[in-house]
């Protein structure tokens, strides 16, 4: 069976997005690295933790800048194509925010059922935190990503109107909130000392805003390089990158950001906003290679088989991690965290991650490429702003203060009251064809 391919469609999208969730499943996979002491007792540690390598690496592996470079390049494709069949921007928010919501609902069933259980059974809630955190990690995505593609039609605008300006505001908004974030957390907080990541112990709050300035600056540069402004002049891309990565260095150096840049990851930092223009330019830089290699129908096939289910392979990535760190621990020979057999091991973790990944994907692909709603069950812009703020709030509670049994609850319920406001009327026919692919959000990112 052949795909149907609209003449518009950038394949290079569709391969970033693929090579970028490839890339968070191998960072986190790295990042964990389970055995056993001499007295058989379990340990799980962070290998790369204090490696000097670590910190550079992650200026090319944090890749999540590029997962909002792209989503702003696709909401303005699906903007656009929304105002020719007379969308209202509500319709648009709520077939975007129901594409996040849908897919995250059977894992917050998931987390809560298991949360459950284990309280049921008295694991050592220590144990139940080294799981429960890193799985929720991830979920800081749902909500932002959710923020920046609400807001999308308002960007727009404004990016319509005056791109130079609100670029200027975002980035100057993004370095506002570090400014505050770092002078409150050595002297409002009465710190005297500023943590090993960069900033004062205790002020991540007062980071949030950064939420929405970081990553709406991100989208507005997607939206730019949908109007072709990296591809103008050519060689401009490669001087962008040198500035960029230029610039990354006097941030760390002169800023006291944290050189690693998944540290800058949560809450968001000014660098990750000098990432998005670097990955941008990149990408750009190198779009004539990458149009070569999805010209072959092999390469179609894999992407657009793996672009499918990349929302699942995102939200169910961490906890296939878990379940398969559990197997080595209870019946495989484990080598040391850190050694060369260890980083051999990767890759086919990788591999085993994928797969259970993939078995988890066919239960809830459906849920990735909902139709859109022609009929809603209610039609109202107040509706549609109360699932998004719902959707939020609980992504935003369980990444600031890490995954729980009553955060878990609270996700379950927040995502289901955003579903059901997002969903169609009871009279509705839900055959519906599906939104193309080019118009959907990255199904994505940490």
């Amino acid at each position: 069976m052949t795909t149907s391919i609209p003449r518009h469609r950038d394949l290079t999208l569709d391969l970033a997005r693929v090579v970028c969730v490839l890339v968070v499943v191998f960072v986190h996979l790295v990042l964990v690295g389970a055995g056993r002491n001499p007295d058989g007792s379990p340990f799980i540690i962070n290998p790369v933790s204090g490696q000097r390598w670590f910190a550079p690496a992650t200026w090319i592996a944090e890749i999540m800048p590029m997962f909002f470079v792209v989503g702003g390049f696709a909401a303005r494709v699906g903007w656009d194509s929304a105002q020719r069949r007379g969308e209202s921007a509500s319709t648009f928010v709520r077939t975007r925010l129901r594409r996040l919501a849908l897919p995250a609902l059977p894992l917050f069933v998931v987390l809560t059922l298991a949360l459950v259980s284990i309280r049921f059974l008295g694991v050592d809630p220590e144990l139940a935190d080294a799981v429960a955190v890193p799985v929720g990690s991830v979920l800081w995505f749902l909500a932002a990503y959710a923020l920046v593609q609400s807001l999308a039609p308002w960007m727009i605008r404004w990016h319509e109107h005056n791109p130079w300006l609100a670029l200027v505001v975002l980035f100057a908004g993004a370095f506002f909130v570090d400014v505050v974030r770092l002078v409150v957390g050595i002297q409002g907080l009465g710190l005297d000392r500023i943590s090993a990541d960069g900033y004062g112990i205790g002020d991540e709050l007062f980071g949030l805003p950064n939420v929405a300035f970081v990553w709406l600056f991100a989208q507005q540069i997607g939206f730019c390089l949908r109007d072709g402004w990296f591809s103008r002049v050519r060689w401009w891309n490669l001087v962008l990158i040198v500035a960029g990565f230029a610039c990354l260095g006097l941030l760390v150096i002169l800023g006291e950001y944290s050189a690693s840049m998944l540290t800058n990851q949560w809450p968001p930092t000014l660098p990750l906003a000098v990432l998005a223009i670097i990955q941008a330019a990149l990408l750009a830089l190198l779009h004539r290679p990458l149009t070569a290699i999805m010209d072959r129908r092999w390469a179609q096939g894999i992407v657009f088989f793996l672009g499918s289910r990349l929302m699942s392979m995102y939200l169910w990535h961490v906890p296939a991690i878990v379940v398969l760190t559990g197997i080595q621990l209870l019946w495989l020979p484990m080598p040391d965290p850190g050694t060369a057999a260890w980083w051999l091991s990767r890759p086919l973790f990788v591999i085993a991650v994928l797969l259970v990944v993939w078995a988890i994907s066919t239960g809830t692909k459906r849920w990735e490429s909902p139709p859109p709603v022609l009929s809603p069950r209610l039609p109202s812009a107040a509706a549609t702003f109360a699932a998004v703020c719902v959707f939020i709030v609980q992504s935003l509670a369980i990444s600031t203060y890490g995954l729980d049994l009553p955060l878990a609850v609270l996700g379950l319920v927040c995502t289901a009251v955003a579903v059901w406001l997002t969903g169609p009327s009871a009279t509705t026919s839900r055959r519906s064809a599906p939104v193309p692919p080019a118009e959907a959000m990255p199904s994505s990112p940490r």
